[in-house]
This record gives C-alpha cells, structure tokens and sequence, in this order.
C-alpha cells in the first residue's frame, strides 16, 4: 500500500464513519475504496469490518443523552444482535460473496418505506388493536437478530434496515432510535470482527483496518454531532438518500 492509498483509505474511513453514525451503510464508501487499492472481496470486507466497529460506538456514545432510559432495551436487543452477528460473519467465510445481493435491495426498499411512512404504519396498527411499543417483542427481537446476520455478513445499509424496523416496532423519537442503532450496529461489528480475528486472520490487512479504524473513530465524534442537530424531516430525508445510493450500487454490482 501506497503512501497516497493510506491517504485515501484513512479518508474513506472518516466518511465511513460519519455516514455510520447519522444513518448508516458507511460500508458503501469504504469497501469499494478497499477494493480500489487491490484487495481481494474477502480480505476488503473483513478488514473493513475490523476497522469500523471503533467508529461505532464512538458514534454511539455521541448519543449517550438520547440512550438514556433503554439500558433494558439494549441489553435484549443486544443480545439478538451478537446472536445475527456470529451467524453472518460465519456465513461469509462460507457462502459465495453475492449470496445476500438478491434479496438485500429488497429488504432496504421496505426500510425505506417503513422510515418514510412508519407513522401512518402505527396509525393504522393502533386502529386495529396493535401498537408500537415502549417494550421489545418477539417481532422486534426477530427482526433485528435477521439484520444481525445481514450485518455480520456484509452490512451495507444494515443502518437504514435497522432504523425502519425500530420505527415500526419501538414508540420513540427518530433520534432515540437512531442512538440504538449505532449501539447495536456497533456490536454486530465488535463480534464480526472478533469472529474474524479468531479464524480468518489471513484474511486481515491490519494496516488497512487501522487507518480505517482511526478514520471511523473522527468519523463517529463528527457523525455525532451533525445527526443529532439534524431534524427528523432532514433525517428522514437523509435515510432515504442513503438507501436509495446503497439499493443503486447494489444493483450496479450486480448488473456489472
């Protein structure tokens, strides 16, 4: 790796990171980076993986004021995360790399959908008798431990799938989902990465992880202090833009 590659990936990192922390799917900018300096699909996505998670809980600890009352929340869904996580990250070293391209722009439309329209979503669940809820059910446990496993495989919009399935199920500010998010996007990379550390360690660049990783960290204090002053309305916006880029690359990839 090249003085200016270093450059560029410890850049890819700080973008990486910001997006992380304000909606999610960072992935999109650093892993094709990664791919861009010559890494092989597998090496790019465990070494990237490695190095966001930092950057994560940098992120999440940015929002420290909005987590404030959903310890309980956090330690269940948390667990349901962890779980995803081992499963995805051992599924990468074992299925083909394109196993989840199908299926993945359409589980980032219905988040959108959902982030768009979740009001209208809960109105129409509460006229039926049914509700969000301050507490976690088994829909939510389910839900985010199947975006666990998308995330610890590959992560690419897992932010945004999160952010629409907690705006269904949780009766929360966008802003208090969005701190949850990044805790438990955050762990979903710790495990990934620590799956990966203990047996696929020849597929690690560590100089790469390391300038990504210090990239994501500035990324995640910066990340924090713009999502926070963002409106829902500009948030919301913002989700959708991203998932929108996410659903397009995802395409592209597979179409090329």
């Amino acid at each position: 790796m090249t003085w200016w590659q270093g450059v560029l990936v410890f850049v890819a990192g700080v973008w990486a990171g910001t997006i992380n922390t304000v909606v999610g799917s960072g992935t999109l900018v650093s892993f094709p980076v990664l791919l861009g300096i010559g890494l092989s699909p597998v090496t790019a996505n465990v070494s990237n993986t490695l190095g966001l998670f930092p950057g994560s809980f940098v992120g999440a600890y940015g929002y420290r004021r909005e987590l404030s009352g959903q310890r309980q929340r956090i330690v269940v869904l948390g667990i349901a995360s962890l779980i995803g996580a081992v499963i995805g990250a051992l599924l990468l070293l074992k299925l083909p790399a394109d196993a989840f391209n199908a299926i993945v722009p359409v589980l980032i439309v219905l988040a959108l959908l959902l982030v768009v329209f979740g009001k209208r979503v809960t109105a129409w669940m509460t006229s039926r008798g049914r509700t969000a809820t301050e507490h976690v059910g088994v829909a939510l446990f389910l839900t985010v431990l199947g975006t666990g496993i998308y995330g610890g495989y590959f992560g690419a919009a897992q932010g945004v799938l999160l952010m629409g399935f907690l705006g269904l199920f949780l009766d929360e500010s966008l802003q208090r989902q969005n701190g949850l998010k990044n805790v438990l996007a955050g762990l979903v990379n710790l495990v990934a990465a620590v799956v990966f550390v203990a047996v696929a360690r020849s597929h690690i660049d560590w100089a790469v992880a390391g300038l990504v990783a210090l990239g994501s960290i500035a990324g995640g204090v910066l990340g924090a202090r713009i999502g926070r002053r963002l409106s829902p309305t500009v948030l919301r916006a913002t989700i959708v833009v991203v998932g929108l880029a996410a659903i397009a690359k995802l395409i592209y990839d597979q179409v090329a």
